[in-house]
């Protein structure tokens, strides 16, 4: 396994925190090419990745409210 980042919850100069993740040799890897064809840092991959996911979750949230809402199936 590699370790990357630092200690959970350690805060930056900036005010965000830092997350620690451990992945395997083989998964790792796998980032480091995706993240390289897009010309971006292993984090920067990461970061956007979750933050994509985490916009189509509260989208999807969304939508199925809205219908809801508006007695849509």
């Amino acid at each position: 396994m590699t370790h990357i980042g630092a200690v959970d919850g350690e805060r930056t100069a900036m005010g965000s925190e830092v997350l620690s993740l451990r992945l395997d040799r083989e998964l790792l890897e796998r980032v480091r090419k995706h993240a390289a064809k897009r010309g971006m840092s292993v984090q920067d991959y990461v970061t956007r990745t979750l933050i994509r996911d985490d916009f189509d979750e509260r989208f999807n949230s969304s939508v199925d409210e809205t219908r809801r809402f508006y007695g849509v199936s």
